[in-house]
């Protein structure tokens, strides 16, 4: 134990690494509207909880929410994600995140978004607010007390609605190999990306065996991961259309979230 300390001291940013890691994985889901089916695959209420592996240790977990929204727009969902560290990786360094996101239950394109971390001293407290009828999106810091705009397109997501806009795409029309090209705004900029479908594949989980839709999200080469194809996903290939598994390599090490609870699905699972 005393060895897995000494190691969790000396690799402290790849801690932080991986759950930003983890969470940057949802923003390669949003994809043109025209792909997109008619009507969600999720509903208020819906939780999904994520057990994370950092190499051999047990590193955290990460969930994903939806509720109704508490402002006054009844057209919003309100999506919260949280990641956190547990047991030695979370004494020798404690992770609180917290993202948020308002968006249009009818369009899914994103109204404002939170992003409150802190990985070990880390700190952001950051809120985004999305204008696209003068396609301008706000940036509030309140950690440094700035604000500052920038120029968005029509199709943007933020970090956490762009997970369930990728879950109204209808999968069937795509083959191995067909790619998405995607659009994510994070970290003051709009960022293309593409998500390539590798085939179909039955995986073994806690709860059984479940078919998925093996893709790769082509990611930010040197930033969180080794390189741009160190990522892959198994998402469910079902009218759900959610993460099961998830491995990626990063700068230092691997790590991979797995499915362990979930609740308000709209559809059977698995």
């Amino acid at each position: 134990m005393l060895v897995g300390a000494a190691l969790l001291k000396s690799r402290p940013m790849k801690i932080s690494s991986m759950y930003r890691g983890f969470f940057i994985v949802f923003l390669f889901f949003s994809v043109y509207s025209n792909s997109q089916s008619n009507s969600h695959s999720f509903k208020n209420g819906e939780y999904l909880k994520y057990k994370i592996h950092y190499g051999l240790l047990n590193a955290g977990f990460a969930s994903v929410e939806l509720e109704k929204s508490d402002q006054s727009n009844d057209s919003l969902f309100h999506a919260i994600g949280l990641g956190w560290t547990t047991g030695m990786v979370g004494f020798v360094f404690p992770v609180e995140d917290r993202y948020e996101s308002y968006f249009s239950s009818k369009d899914l394109k994103p109204n404002h978004f939170i992003r409150k971390v802190n990985e070990g001293g880390y700190t952001q407290d950051k809120e985004i607010f999305f204008d696209f009828a003068s396609n301008q999106a706000k940036e509030i810091n309140h950690k440094k007390d700035t604000e500052k705009s920038f120029f968005i397109q029509n199709d943007v997501q933020d970090m956490i609605s762009s997970f369930y806009y990728m879950r109204n795409v209808d999968f069937e029309t795509l083959r191995q190999n067909d790619s998405i090209s995607v659009n994510m705004f994070f970290d003051g900029k709009m960022n293309p990306m593409k998500l390539v479908v590798l085939g179909r594949e039955t995986i073994k989980s806690k709860f059984g065996e479940i078919k998925t839709i093996k893709v790769r999200p082509l990611v930010l080469k040197g930033r969180v991961f080794k390189d741009e194809e160190n990522v892959t996903l198994w998402v469910s290939d079902d009218l759900n259309k959610i993460p099961v598994k998830i491995k990626a390599s990063l700068l230092v090490g691997a790590a991979k979230a797995e499915l362990v609870e979930y609740e308000g699905l709209v559809h059977p699972f698995p």
